[in-house]
């Protein structure tokens, strides 16, 4: 065999692997991505529940907070929003712009929801309805749950961008348009309080 003809060898060789590497990097980035893509779809889940129960919970404060018509157009238009804001947000959670559209809108949502629970302190006929302790015992559960799929999502978020920013995987995250993905989080620092649910 000819140099000539093992060098031709040793550059195929070498370019096969090259190639092999390059698209096992391409596969976990396509991995990675669609797991935080997931871990966004189980936020969702957990955000379509809690817009659920919050039309049963006015439904129920209706009867008792009849001088505070106010506060509960606030809590449903504010629940409006954020279901609104969800949908676009679960079609893109890889695009900043419409998850800090979504945590402006769960920030308002948890700002009329506290101000909703803090007013029917004062109404203790409400408090001892049956229905509205159920209700608030479920909120109170997907809060929580919201609150383990957000922490989810960030840190499939954080293991998808680091492994996008290693060398050389930011050679082929850049040429196949793998951008940053953001980490949802929510600006308003008593929004990031779970809300005060106490019946």
């Amino acid at each position: 065999m000819s140099t000539a003809m093992s060098v031709l060898m040793t550059l195929i060789g070498i370019f096969i692997v090259l190639v092999i590497f390059a698209v096992s990097i391409y596969n976990r980035l396509i991995e990675l991505r669609n797991r935080f893509k997931n871990a966004y779809s189980q936020i969702d889940v957990q955000l379509q529940r809690r817009y659920e129960l919050i039309p049963n919970i006015i439904e129920t404060a209706k009867a008792y907070l009849t001088h505070e018509r106010e506060t509960l157009t606030q809590v449903i238009e504010a629940r409006n929003q954020a279901v609104s804001v969800s949908k676009i947000a679960a079609q893109n959670p890889n695009q900043i712009h419409s998850l800090e559209k979504l945590g402006q809108a769960e920030s308002f949502l948890n700002q009329t929801l506290g101000k909703l629970f803090a007013v029917s302190e004062a109404y203790p006929d409400l408090k001892a309805n049956e229905s509205m302790a159920s209700l608030t015992e479920e909120l109170s559960s997907t809060e929580n749950k919201i609150a383990f799929a957000r922490q989810a999502f960030n840190d499939d978020v954080m293991i998808y961008n680091t492994y996008r920013e290693m060398f050389p995987n930011s050679l082929i995250a850049g040429t196949m348009h793998f951008k940053e993905a953001p980490l949802l989080e929510i600006s308003d620092e008593k929004a990031r309080q779970p809300i005060a649910v106490k019946f």
